[in-house]
């Protein structure tokens, strides 16, 4: 184990415990939702047929839950930390998610944000694991679009 992973540790840990941060708002458009079909090959028309979805219980066309999914790395990069830089970092990844939930679809044209706080924090060796509790929100919705617990694993030199 690094000194560096231990110290990160030890600050990481700080962290457990505190109220969820909120990032920006950030409109997830018609035009964002039909280049992840095209990009995934889903092109269920709920995502990309306005006339049709407007048929729908949803009134419209929605983003795909996993697009609003692959949005927390956008998403998470707007909410402010008072955390301080950490030492030797060689590089970050995504280690995974714990309990995805997809809530409340999201309507084309809407505006989301993330909220996260730190739930739990392991040393790895050379790596920390930050797992946050993540919430999509919708402006203006009761629900959320989605909640999980996301994984980062950060590797120190």
């Amino acid at each position: 184990m690094s000194a560096n992973a231990q110290a990160a540790f030890e600050e990481l840990q700080k962290l457990i415990g505190q109220e969820p941060v909120a990032g920006e708002w950030f409109e997830l458009t018609q035009e964002r939702i039909n280049a992840f079909a095209d990009a995934t090959l889903d092109h269920q028309f709920i995502h990309i047929d306005p006339e049709r979805a407007a048929q729908t219980p949803f009134g419209g066309t929605v983003a795909h839950g996993f697009l609003t999914l692959s949005m927390l790395v956008h998403l998470s990069t707007s909410i402010p930390s008072d955390f301080t830089k950490l030492d030797g970092v060689v590089m970050g990844v995504n280690y995974g998610l714990n309990k995805v939930r997809f809530v409340n679809p999201v309507p084309a044209g809407s505006r989301i944000r993330a909220t996260a706080s730190t739930v739990n924090v392991e040393l790895k060796g050379n790596a920390v694991d930050q797992t946050r509790a993540m919430t999509v929100e919708i402006e203006g919705a009761d629900k959320p679009a989605l909640i999980a617990e996301w994984i980062g694993r950060t590797v120190f030199a």
